[in-house]
């Protein structure tokens, strides 16, 4: 089984390969933690969790799911994560392994991380990823997404291939703790009615269903379950969604968006 979760489709993009490769059952987070969150293994069935790195660490909506989660008979299972980030993830896995354990469960004995585009877009220095290098973080995350499955599949253990970049435990303990605690929010979104179609993309895409349509504008619902995933703002054709002042004017990504367009 693999439990993911995605926004703008990276980590969707390699959970599903992961699933094909290993012929396991892809389990989306959100709608998983609309139920009692139990589960039993089949006999030599993986545990995978895949999700993107939020401000260098695990995304809550990950942390609470392994609050709510059980699985049967998991002693002796292979357990891996894998997780996709704009460019390091710090201590991720370290605190992802911190939130199994605490849960009674067990903890990833190989973990990965695959850089792709840049999505968060919400502070003033970062950006969209160029066409040029999105293509080709793509293109290099294939290659390693391929390497790192076919190690899944063998259930090869210890295997760390993770880009923790400079300074990850002041990125994750102190950074990653404020971005987390003040900054993940759904009050500075905004829609430019004037610019807004109606066509509801916004609340389709969104993972947790914190951003509803009645038919006329889009309203995000201030009840603590946006990730801050920026799904609504990236897939909106008309670039009418907006976080505050900071993203007037900055791109838009989600995976596979330049062959949609």
């Amino acid at each position: 089984m693999i439990f993911y979760f995605s926004g703008t489709g990276n980590t969707r993009w390699a959970a599903t390969m992961l699933a094909e490769t290993t012929g396991e059952t892809l389990y989306f987070i959100p709608n998983e933690m609309k139920g009692s969150c139990h589960y039993t293994l089949k006999e030599g069935e993986r545990i995978g969790f895949c999700f993107p790195t939020h401000g260098w660490q695990p995304p809550h909506i990950v942390r609470q799911f392994i609050g709510k989660l059980h699985i049967e008979n998991a002693s002796g299972h292979y357990c891996y994560a894998l997780t996709t980030c704009g460019d390091s993830i710090g201590k991720t896995m370290e605190l992802l392994n911190k939130e199994l354990a605490a849960a009674s469960l067990p903890t990833a004995s190989s973990m990965f991380s695959l850089i792709m585009p840049e999505s968060y877009v919400c502070l003033p220095f970062m950006y969209t990823d160029t066409p040029e290098r999105e293509q080709q973080k793509i293109a290099t995350a294939k290659e390693q997404l391929n390497q790192f499955a076919r190690m899944i599949a063998e259930r090869t253990e210890n295997e760390i291939h993770t880009t923790r970049g400079v300074a990850p435990w002041v990125m994750s303990h102190v950074i990653g703790n404020y971005f987390n605690g003040h900054m993940i929010s759904d009050r500075k979104f905004t829609v430019d009615v004037e610019a807004c179609i109606h066509c509801g993309q916004c609340a389709k895409v969104c993972p947790t269903g914190d951003l509803v349509f009645d038919g006329k504008t889009p309203s995000w619902q201030h009840n603590g379950d946006c990730t801050c995933c920026l799904a609504c703002y990236h897939h909106c054709p008309k670039h009418a969604i907006n976080y505050g002042r900071i993203t007037k004017k900055r791109g838009q990504y989600f995976y596979g968006h330049r062959a949609a367009h």
